[in-house]
């Protein structure tokens, strides 16, 4: 319906009228008296309907929460991370990376499996006492059954999905470390037994075990003891320099070694130590050499009489040797002491190798340390890149880097580093 109007008189009651039904019609127009009381008023004009761009609206600069996990995946993805390492019990090693995950012959460098992940993300690696190796990924728990080839994603309520370290106790039972606290695993049964959420310093960066089985926790705001019988926290240690303490592990003396962003520290933590002399175990005799055929009407059991003198001469024993037992703990000792030689590197991993040697993994490169001395033999050359984020010393005869750049291999004889093409970036 349209309504056009030029000149005319109305009474003021028509007016309104007029105007109300132009209201209802979405018509708007200007009117005016003349002066000899004739309204004026325009052809009306209808609004147009507005006009939108095809074009998607541009992206936030600040991406929503349940967002901005996917998108620091994408970004550092381009590094290609190898974040965790893991020998197996059958020889082979695991790689984990921000890529993936894959097996290699550590011997040989060759891939013997890549394993397709729900998640590429890994962010630890381990092996418990059947085999399976589990890995930590930014979404949970993915358990693989090197023998069957199944992959199972594990549902379990973790204080969150982000896994940071894992670690198998004593008891064959499986500690993950999560960047919101702990959860204790069985991994045998599948059950979630318990979960740690009120850890000091939140986050559970790295884990190992002292000598008498209990969890260390190295987090955002020190050190967490953890008694790994009870999951009770027996102490916690803030003073630490550096307060984010990032790698751990324990000597074969009962020293805890620590990295932070500022060094490499040695604590006493109390653990009480003591020698022994005990004697290796004799070696068991060749049945082949030792074994004889029995004669016509003679026991093999008995010795002849010729060689009945020869028989009866005392075997000669090993010596004894020196052994560390550890045998309790001062939970009110704790010593602390800087590796002058490393003041200022930021420490992100570090392993001992079978020579009690030190290897430290820092953002600046790969170093060997005395633990003795502080000593330490200059950077290893010609890694993919300078940040080490994970090593496994003793692997296939040589020492296996994780890079932010790759996977590389150490020469235990010359000391150097060859890259190892487990992921690249298409086209290299």
């Amino acid at each position: 319906m349209a309504v056009s109007v030029t000149t005319s008189r109305f009474s003021v009651s028509s007016w309104l009228l007029l105007f109300s039904m132009q209201a209802a019609m979405g018509i708007t127009a200007s009117a005016a008296f003349s002066q000899d009381g004739i309204l004026t008023q325009p052809s009306p004009q209808i609004e147009s309907a507005p006009f939108y761009s095809p074009d998607a609206p541009p992206a936030r600069k600040t991406p929503l929460p349940n967002r901005r996990q996917d998108i620091e995946e994408q970004t550092v993805a381009a590094d290609y991370r190898v974040s965790a390492l893991q020998p197996d019990s059958k020889g082979a090693l695991w790689v984990g990376s921000w890529q993936g995950l894959a097996k290699i012959n550590p011997k040989t460098g060759r891939i013997l499996n890549r394993v397709s992940l729900p998640n590429t993300t890994v962010g630890a690696l381990a092996q418990d006492r059947s085999g399976r190796i589990w890995a930590g990924t930014y979404e949970g728990l993915v358990r693989i059954d090197p023998r069957s080839g199944e992959i199972t994603a594990q549902n379990f309520a973790l204080p969150s999905n982000r896994v940071l370290s894992m670690l198998v106790d004593q008891r064959g039972y499986l500690w993950v470390g999560t960047d919101a606290g702990l959860a204790l695993i069985s991994p045998d049964q599948g059950l979630l037994m318990t979960t740690v959420k009120n850890l000091p310093g939140v986050s559970a960066n790295a884990l190992t075990l002292d000598p008498l089985g209990n969890l260390w926790v190295g987090t955002l705001n020190g050190l967490v003891q953890v008694n790994t019988a009870s999951a009770l926290l027996m102490r916690q240690i803030d003073t630490i320099p550096g307060k984010t303490v990032q790698a751990l592990d324990f000597d074969p003396w009962g020293m805890l070694w620590l990295g932070t962003p500022t060094g490499l520290y040695a604590a006493d933590v109390g653990i009480q130590r003591t020698i022994q002399l005990v004697r290796p175990p004799s070696a068991k005799p060749d049945a082949k050499s030792t074994a004889r055929p029995a004669g016509k009407g003679r026991s093999s059991n008995h010795p002849s009489p010729k060689n009945r003198s020869q028989s009866s001469r005392p075997v000669s024993q090993p010596p004894q040797i020196e052994k560390i037992v550890f045998v309790s703990t001062d939970p009110a000792l704790f010593k602390l002491r800087t590796v002058t030689q490393l003041q200022g590197r930021n420490v992100m991993t570090l392993r001992f190798d079978k020579l009690n040697s030190i290897w430290v993994g820092t953002t600046t490169g790969l170093l060997r340390v005395n633990p003795f001395n502080g000593a330490t033999g200059g950077e290893i050359p010609y890694l993919p890149a300078s940040r080490v984020l994970s090593l496994s010393p003793d692997t296939g005869g040589k020492l296996w880097v994780g890079t932010s750049e790759g996977l590389a291999w150490v020469s235990t004889e010359t000391f150097r580093a060859k890259p190892h093409a487990t992921f690249l970036p298409v086209g290299q």
